[in-house]
Parts: C-alpha cells; structure tokens; sequence
C-alpha cells in the first residue's frame, strides 16, 4: 500500500525506512506474526511528521493568499482627522472582497511615522508627506481646513472677515506637531505667533465641545464636523483666503514591497 501510494518499489520504501530508522537511532517498525506495527518511537514519528507536512500545508495556503486579495489583511494607519471619513472607503472596498480582514490604525502624525519606519503598518493616510522618512506620496483627495466658532459669535454670517479681525479671539486648536496644527501654520502663513492660543488639546473631539459651549475659535478639518454643521451646533466663519486647501496622501515607505492586498486598495 505504501509503495503504491509513493509510487515506489518495495525495496525502495524499505530503504527509506532504513534511512529513517538511522536518522532516528531508534527502530520505527516492529513485525508481528504477519503485521507490522509502529513501535513507540514511530509513533513519536509518525505525530511529528503529520505536524510538519501540515505546516507546509499552512505555508503553501499563506503563499497562495498573498499572491492575491482574497484572505489578505489589509493593514493601513490614518491621521486622527481621517477617521471622519476614512471607515467609508474601508467599507466599500471590503464590500468588493469580502475575504479580506482588516487592520486599521488611528494616530497622531508622530506615532503614525512611528508606525511607518518601524515597518507596522503598509499604508498610511496623512495631509503632507514625511520629510524623515523615504516614502512614496500619492494624491486621492482634497482636504479643507477652515475657522470654526459657535453659531452665536458675532462674526457669524460676515462676509470675506482679514485674518487680523481674529488676533484678540482665544483660539482652542490640536498640539503642536500634529498635522493640523502644521496645516494651521501654513494657513496664517506666518501670523500664528499673532493669534491667541488659549488651549491645545490633542482630541478633535474635545475641541469641537469646547467650540460650542462657547470658549473659543479653532482651527479644524472640514472632514471633523459635518456633523455639527448639519445640527447647527458650530459655523465656519467666512475668513479670507480660507478655507485652506490641502489634500489626503496615502504614503508608503518608496521600497517597500506591498502586499497584493494593500497594492490594490491604493
């Protein structure tokens, strides 16, 4: 039965059997009357054997899924703007391959180039690429940044408002590092150290339920508070030059062989 199944002689099998056994050091097989029988130490053997083929079995399955989508894990990390909008684009593409698993991080810009040059995650979702690191930068969205204040703030419904009008407004805004206080930044254009930080707070959130209850302007995604503009619990102010217009990168270390998985949601 053997031979037939490995397509051997019989001397052939007994000579694998012998080479075995002299691996072993120990006998495998033991005759009674007509029956052969594993002995204790081919028992051992045979159990061992069976688990290491079928770690080639979970290896060759583990090759066969990375060489396509399905049962792949996507691993993507995103600024903590982005989680605003960002589980959409996760549901439609994982509407199209059901099988793939996802595993999705939300971070501040520092530990997300954490996440980057310690190789944790594939892709990552950010405003403006990482002068640290190597990376590939890829445009898919345009990302708006714009003046927001409780919608019983006398500039409410004043039309093109100079940025000087803001100089004695107290301004709650995101910590400095973070990508929005760096887009902020870019959109007073050098006139940040005029404005009047009264709180910096690492939570969007946070900001946002401040800005209602009345304790200053800030400085936030538009993607952050469709939400709040809908229930008129906040209103953008119409300052000139505004909103600023960034866009959303999806970033990835420039040698960094993608899976088939991540390949395809970029």
């Amino acid at each position: 039965m053997a031979r037939q199944k490995l397509y051997l002689t019989q001397p052939a099998v007994s000579t694998q059997v012998k080479q075995l056994e002299e691996h072993a050091g120990l006998a495998l097989f033991e005759q009674l009357g007509k029956k052969i029988h594993l002995t204790l130490a081919g028992k051992e053997m045979l159990h061992y054997s069976r688990a290491i083929l079928e770690q080639f079995r979970e290896a060759d399955d583990a090759m066969a899924r990375l060489k396509g989508i399905s049962g792949g894990t996507l691993n993507v990390a995103v600024i903590s703007a982005g989680d605003y909008f960002f589980p959409r684009l996760l549901a439609a593409f994982t509407r199209r391959n059901t099988d793939v698993l996802l595993n999705l991080a939300v971070h501040n810009r520092e530990e997300l180039l954490h996440q980057l040059n310690d190789n944790l995650t594939d892709l990552a979702v950010m405003v403006r690429p990482p002068r640290e690191l190597d990376t590939e930068n890829i445009s898919f969205a345009p990302h708006p940044y714009v003046i927001v204040a409780p919608p019983d703030h006398p500039l409410v419904g004043r039309k093109d408002i100079p940025l000087e009008a803001l100089a004695d407004e107290p301004f709650i805004v995101r910590e400095r590092g973070s990508d929005t206080w760096n887009s902020m930044e870019e959109g007073f254009a050098g006139r940040l150290s005029k404005l009047n930080i009264a709180m910096e707070i690492t939570s969007t959130e946070t900001i946002k339920q401040a800005v209602i209850a009345g304790m200053g302007l800030s400085f936030l995604s538009a993607h952050t508070i469709s939400m709040e503009l809908q229930t008129a619990k906040l209103a953008v102010l119409d300052i000139a030059g505004f909103p600023v217009m960034l866009n959303w990168l999806v970033t990835h270390q420039n040698h960094k062989r993608l899976p088939p998985v991540a390949l395809a949601f970029k």
